[in-house]
């Protein structure tokens, strides 16, 4: 049996748009930016619906990791799986090879494909540059390429990350901007750092500034029921309902690893007690014990970022004017000294890095993970009951 739960109809529209788009999806020719908090299951949509389904579409997928290898120099890895693809569609027995031919019925000479680049010396100072393997690539294939690049702010930070997102911009330019090319190369990267693939796409600096950015949609009350019908075996009688089952994992941040907790924790609860009462109490505890984990890292970037952070998190959606007049009063009000803009800017960046906020727009900022700023809310309550104390910092 299996325990995957598949997001088929989101994967075929995803897949739809990236391949065949229509006049408003154009954007994504520049390229698509999926962002999410952690351990939503991003990793898991990509790996078991979205690449089936684009390859099911007659694409070439190449996936790569930057996770998996997070101090190894991101351009090497990209540059292996570019590599690999192309010396298996250059071997006979490729699978890969015998796809592309039952899809498009293209005809192929008996040992694959024949490129002129030397892949020993693919992205190589003397070698060929990316552009040129992947427009060889989709002119040999005649098909879609599709790049993803999961955990995708790996890239930021070093000369050689940068130089490989113009690199891929480059080889974009080249393939893209063909009247009678015979495919397009199509990137999409993908990041639980949110504040940092924001940052992708809205700095004039980076290469695929103005690419389309998207939130990862979160799993829902779909995918609650699939799981209610995996462990039932196991809970019986101390299965929950749906809607209560649904309401908890909502609270945990729309978390696969959390709801499972949770149900794992209510297995071995008092049987005498319903499950839909025990439920709530243990997402609680849970709630609690993840809301300090995530807190204490604000705690250690200091004061100030924490007053900044609860700002963030009193505004009804992106939080702006936090380094308006009134700001700067109530962050020196807090802390009993006067807080300068200057001090609200490094404030803002430490708080960025942490994964902890993102920039939307100019002056604009918003709360990475849900989860993260309705437990800082829970905590400002119990600190202060009164809520004017807290909704005043929205205001300036």
């Amino acid at each position: 049996m299996s325990f995957t739960f598949h997001r088929t109809e989101l994967a075929a529209a995803m897949a739809h748009q990236l391949l065949h788009p229509g006049p408003l999806d154009q954007t994504l020719q520049s390229g698509l930016f999926i962002s999410g908090p952690r351990r939503v299951g991003k990793t898991t949509f990509l790996k078991y619906d979205l690449i089936p389904e684009l390859e099911k579409q007659g694409a070439i997928v190449i996936y790569v990791d930057l996770w998996a290898q997070p101090q190894a120099n991101p351009a090497d890895l990209v540059i292996a799986e570019i590599r690999k693809t192309l010396q298996d569609l250059s071997t006979s027995q490729s699978a890969l090879l015998s796809r592309l031919k039952a899809l498009s019925h293209i005809e192929v000479g008996a040992g694959g494909f024949k490129f002129g680049v030397k892949l020993d010396q693919l992205g190589k100072p003397n070698g060929a540059p990316l552009a040129e393997a992947i427009t060889e690539l989709v002119d040999e294939a005649r098909a879609n390429v599709v790049l993803i690049i999961d955990e995708v702010q790996h890239t930021l930070g070093t000369t050689q990350g940068s130089d490989l997102l113009f690199a891929l911009k480059a080889a974009r330019e080249a393939v893209n901007k063909r009247l009678d090319t015979p495919g397009r190369f199509i990137f999409i990267g993908t990041g639980s750092h949110r504040a940092q693939v924001q940052e992708l796409v809205v700095r004039g600096n980076q290469a695929f500034q103005g690419a389309e950015s998207r939130e990862f949609p979160v799993l829902g009350a779909d995918y609650v029921q699939f799981m209610l019908e995996q462990i039932r075996p196991q809970l019986l009688e101390m299965t929950p309902s749906l809607p209560v089952a649904t309401a908890a994992f909502e609270q945990l941040g729309s978390k696969p690893e959390e709801i499972t907790k949770a149900f794992q924790a209510l297995r071995a609860a008092d049987r005498s007690v319903p499950a839909d009462t025990q439920l709530p109490i243990i997402v609680n505890a849970l709630k609690v014990s993840a809301g300090d984990i995530e807190l204490a890292r604000l705690e250690q970037l200091g004061s100030l970022p924490g007053e900044v952070f609860s700002r963030i998190c009193a505004a009804k959606d992106t939080a702006k004017g936090l380094y308006s007049a009134k700001a700067l009063e109530d962050y020196s009000k807090a802390l009993g000294r006067e807080v300068t803009s200057t001090e609200v800017q490094t404030a803002l960046a430490a708080l960025s890095d942490a994964n902890l906020v993102m920039r939307k727009d100019h002056g604009r900022y918003e709360v990475t993970d849900p989860f993260v700023k309705q437990a800082r809310k829970d905590q400002l309550l119990m600190l202060a009951p009164d809520p004017d104390l807290i909704s005043q910092q929205s205001t300036g």
